[in-house]
């Protein structure tokens, strides 16, 4: 957790899902200039008199170092043979402003969690809140779903959500059938009687979920809200990411994610691409 400009934010944190190793970027870098025999890989100097087999490729996959790999990123800046290796990152508790940054990289494949399919609970709780304002911060609160973690912050954070669906419902005439599925409104009637806020929201929560729910709410949101996703960089790509993004210069966040994704990425990676790693 960190105090940035007087607000507690909570850091991100990922994990490596998968590594394709260094091997194929060898594999490739010998084959540009025919020196397999040069290779201090036995497996690589194989591949001059005979194709691969499974065998051969696992243990291409398993190589930890290349002498020629290290020569062509720092003597000869030949970066195009890191495109070969890829890596792909678990993000977890990042937020919607890091995601903005991370469009800007171009070379990328990012998969999100969809505020479209994941915002039925957040409605649930304004629809069970029955205009009851502080029960709807209380349940939000609960959700975990800012990178700030100043409660009296975040209370506020909350409180323009409930204001800005409240408007909404102000002026939408059928404003449940963008809430609730056809099949549970008729909780709302039946709720509405006993004014029970927690009964009905456990009621919603159970029943069929309204589908696309937030393509009528997504503008609630905003960019302090966490985010989860899945990121694969090519190592040329992780390299320039990486150069960015630890920068002091860099947004905050986005530093903080950067390091974190450093921290987790083999040795044999970051020996190509950042110097004194």
């Amino acid at each position: 957790m960190e105090n940035i400009y007087g607000i507690k934010y909570t850091k991100p944190e990922v994990v490596l899902l998968q590594d394709t190793g260094i091997g194929v970027a060898e594999a490739s870098a010998r084959t540009c200039y025919d020196s397999f025999a040069n290779s201090e890989n036995d497996v690589i100097k194989d591949i001059e008199s005979k194709m691969p087999d499974n065998k051969m490729c696992d243990e291409i996959n398993s190589i930890e170092d290349s002498s020629l790999l290290d020569d062509l990123a720092w003597t000869h800046f030949h970066h195009s043979i890191l495109e070969h290796a890829n890596l792909s990152y678990l993000v977890r508790g990042t937020s919607r402003g890091v995601l903005q940054e991370h469009a800007r990289h171009r070379i990328q494949a990012i998969s999100v969690r969809s505020t479209r399919y994941t915002m039925s609970s957040l409605i649930n709780a304004f629809v069970a809140s029955m205009g009851d304002r502080e029960f709807f911060i209380d349940k939000i609160l609960g959700f975990d779903m800012f990178v700030t973690s100043d409660i009296n912050y975040n209370k506020i954070e909350i409180g323009a959500m409930f204001d800005k669906l409240a408007y909404q419902q102000s002026i939408v005439e059928d404003f449940n059938s963008l809430t609730v599925a056809k099949s549970s409104l008729h909780l709302l009637e039946e709720f509405s009687i006993s004014s029970d806020s927690e009964l009905l929201f456990q009621a919603l929560e159970n029943g069929k979920k309204k589908r696309n729910v937030g393509d009528a709410f997504k503008h609630i949101v905003t960019d302090n809200v966490k985010v989860d996703m899945v990121v694969t960089f090519n190592l040329r790509s992780l390299k320039n990411y990486f150069t960015l993004r630890d920068s002091g210069a860099a947004y905050f966040q986005i530093r903080w994610l950067a390091q974190e994704m450093m921290r987790v990425t083999p040795k044999k990676y970051l020996d190509l691409i950042i110097k004194g790693k």
